[in-house]
């Protein structure tokens, strides 16, 4: 384990470690660690096949966590994920047995597969780090890690998350294919020995890294552009794209702002920066805003996506340069 004070070294030692068996997949894994360092949660959507679980349980292995996958299912029921009490005869007293949302990162595998009272029983955990059972309220260890997957070709036998909570989850990755060079090492990689993972870190470390980063300078100009940013999505007449407002019903809630500047912060953290950049909002715009826009029946019809309105305002956005005070 890493004896050095951690930092964005650490950091790296970390992805280059996940990269022994990650083949491919750079924004996924830099997003789990944006993610990991402000206390987000991520929602991936992707078809079957693209190593995300590999990802989560290599990066659990890399950080020094505990790492656990439920797999969800239509007769999942709260107990199954957050635990319940238990009657022993022999000693007459009821006993907590805890659920796998006790560990630090939890891999909710196609949650769209399970009913909503299960959905909203860890979609609390997310938000409350804490599960109640009984009368007993047990917090979860830290830091705490969700990543939920959704399988995109299939909607039978599921149940779509309502809009706001999917409003709870930081970020939502889209996940692609590999390109044919990526593929041909995977496949070379998969006919030898698994490649062994180092553990660079520990949950303490993590820890320590998340309060480094949280010191991280953001400059009022881009809490700023975060904030027009997300009010532009409500209303895109304020950048001069008022041909766009039929195609948005509802747009990013403040909760969108707050996760962008949480996120860049964790970035440029990453990046090695004690300070945020734009460019870091700018990253990461897509991800934290683009499952938080309900778009109307105009634009399924039109084939519009949630991306390419994203691109749109970005566009007409003026990006700020921030006054960095020396640094």
């Amino acid at each position: 384990m890493n004896a050095a004070a951690p930092g964005p070294t650490t950091v790296e030692q970390v992805l280059y470690e996940v990269k022994k068996v990650i083949v491919g997949q750079d924004l996924l894994l830099e997003r789990l660690l944006v993610a990991l360092l402000s206390r987000g949660h991520i929602l991936v959507e992707g078809v079957p096949g693209l190593a995300k679980t590999l990802a989560v349980k290599s990066l659990a292995e890399a950080v020094g966590g505990q790492f656990q996958r439920v797999q969800f299912t239509p007769d999942l029921v709260p107990a199954d994920i957050v635990g319940t009490r238990i009657y022993h005869q022999h000693s007459g007293e009821f006993q907590v047995s805890l659920g796998p949302v006790f560990t630090n990162l939890l891999l909710a595998d196609e949650i769209n597969r399970a009913p909503a009272k299960v959905q909203s029983a860890l979609l609390e955990v997310m938000q409350e780090h804490q599960v109640t059972i009984g009368r007993e309220t047990h917090r979860v260890p830290a830091p705490f890690l969700v990543l939920a997957t959704q399988n995109p070709i299939e909607s039978d036998g599921t149940y779509p998350l309502p809009e706001a909570q999917v409003d709870r989850f930081m970020m939502k990755i889209i996940v692609g294919y590999p390109n044919p060079t990526e593929e041909f090492v995977i496949v070379e990689r998969a006919l030898g020995a698994t490649a062994a993972i180092q553990a660079i870190t520990d949950p303490a470390q993590l820890v320590a890294l998340q309060q480094q980063a949280d010191r991280v300078y953001v400059d009022p100009s881009l809490i700023e552009y975060a904030v027009r940013l997300a009010n532009a999505t409500r209303e895109p007449a304020l950048v001069g794209l008022g041909d766009l407002a039929r195609y948005v019903t509802f747009g990013a809630s403040p909760r969108a702002s707050i996760n962008l500047v949480l996120a860049a912060r964790a970035l440029a953290f990453i990046r090695g920066r004690d300070y945020a950049l734009a460019q870091d909002l700018v990253d990461l715009a897509p991800d934290v805003l683009r499952h938080r826009l309900i778009l109307s029946y105009e634009a399924l019809a039109d084939e519009v996506s949630p991306d390419w309105l994203l691109d749109r305002i970005l566009a007409a956005l003026p990006v700020p340069v921030p006054a960095l005070q020396g640094r």
